[in-house]
């Protein structure tokens, strides 16, 4: 039973919810990070004042979280903002803290867990230095997790501040370098436009806001808040998607940077779960890369599963494979087999006997009161 859908689709139908319906939506809506979204809903649709009071409650709480999160994010933002403001290039902001700053239909009840930033990579590493300076050191001390972001990435590992413990994403592109899909990030940070007239903060154009959430959404086999995102998109294109013509420039600008795929399945399943109005002509064009017909039939089984609600009451007997089978397909669409199968096996066999290995010599140095000597990793790239 898939009540968070169906309050997305269509508010009314909370009216006739019973109390144990309540709590099930409740607990849906609350794993799928979707609670203060809903109460924004029920406000603009008018029938928050209908509902019970317990559950109007757990509805306000969640509200007043993400409020406080966004207070800290704005502030978070300005103090990027000052960090980089040296280095002369914009501060670009992705996906939650864009919607946030530009003020865009996602951002009410919208919770991210950290500050996503675009750089050109010519100044990645200044923007380091400087943020180090500001209090944002590396979360991946591991030499391994170093080469592997700065090699094959496209972001540096992500950075936390040492008082107030934020998170920040730094990234010179929106998907891996060694991805078979090749966004061109120059294009897409020379489309940027300006959100703040104080500050240099910029975001995404509206086209490329879209591409990024759909990309992400869809080449992400972590999808415990995969509604979130869909819902991310559905928000987006029913705003952006009031000018007639910009169905076209948001096809177009999909293959001019590579991006037709993730925009066929954001512009497939938006519309099937959350009944998102796209034009047909959208829907149907075939200036969209879609997959062959028996690709899709597989496809819309596994993804009609996974955007459901992170919630064990949405899953059936084949959930779980699906966001296996999704976790998988993420994995190849980052990396080509050669660099993916050693990087997998490290994953799942050394990295695990390295930290029992450690673990096992700090064990032995409290009881000898001796110290462990440093192992030197192995490249498994090279």
């Amino acid at each position: 039973m898939n009540l968070v859908v169906e309050a997305l689709v269509n508010p009314e139908s909370v009216k006739n919810l019973s109390d144990t319906q309540w709590d099930l939506l409740i607990r849906q809506a609350r794993s799928s990070e979707l609670l203060a979204h809903l109460y924004h809903r029920f406000m603009a649709e008018g029938i928050f004042s209908s509902i019970p009071e317990k559950p109007k409650n757990h509805l306000k709480s969640d509200e007043v979280l993400a409020t406080k999160q966004h207070e800290a994010a704005r502030w978070e933002i300005l103090q990027i903002y000052q960090a980089l403001e040296s280095i002369g290039t914009p501060l670009l902001l992705l996906k939650g803290a864009a919607y946030l700053h530009a003020d865009l239909p996602p951002a009410p009840g919208r919770f991210f867990s950290d500050i996503d930033i675009l750089v050109p990579k010519t100044v990645i590493n200044d923007a380091e230095e400087k943020l180090h300076q500001w209090g944002w050191l590396t979360t991946h001390n591991d030499d391994y997790d170093q080469r592997y972001y700065r090699k094959w990435m496209h972001e540096i590992p992500p950075l936390q501040h040492v008082g107030r413990h934020s998170t920040i994403d730094v990234h010179h592109n929106i998907l891996p370098l060694t991805a078979r899909l090749h966004p061109d990030p120059e294009k897409m940070i020379q489309a940027s436009v300006q959100i703040d007239e104080s500050f240099e903060l910029y975001t995404l154009c509206p086209a490329d806001m879209i591409l990024h959430s759909a990309t992400h959404l869809f080449h992400d086999g972590e999808l415990e808040h995969g509604l979130r995102d869909l819902v991310d998109l559905d928000r987006l294109l029913r705003h952006f998607g009031n000018d007639a013509s910009f169905w076209e420039t948001l096809i177009n600008r999909a293959n001019e940077i590579d991006l037709s795929r993730p925009l066929f399945y954001a512009l497939r399943y938006t519309s099937k779960i959350l009944n998102t109005p796209i034009p047909l002509k959208a829907l149907n064009s075939k200036q969209l890369d879609k997959p062959a017909y028996p690709v899709q039939f597989f496809m819309d089984h596994l993804f009609l599963r996974a955007l459901a609600p992170a919630h064990k009451s949405s899953n059936d007997w084949f959930t779980g494979i699906a966001r296996w089978f999704l976790y998988i397909r993420s994995h190849y669409l980052r990396m080509p087999l050669h660099l993916l199968i050693p990087h997998l096996f490290y994953k799942a066999y050394l990295r695990p006997y390295k930290e029992w290995r450690e673990n096992r010599g700090a064990d032995s140095g409290k009881k000898t009161g001796g110290h462990k000597e440093s192992e030197s990793e192995i490249d498994i790239f090279e």
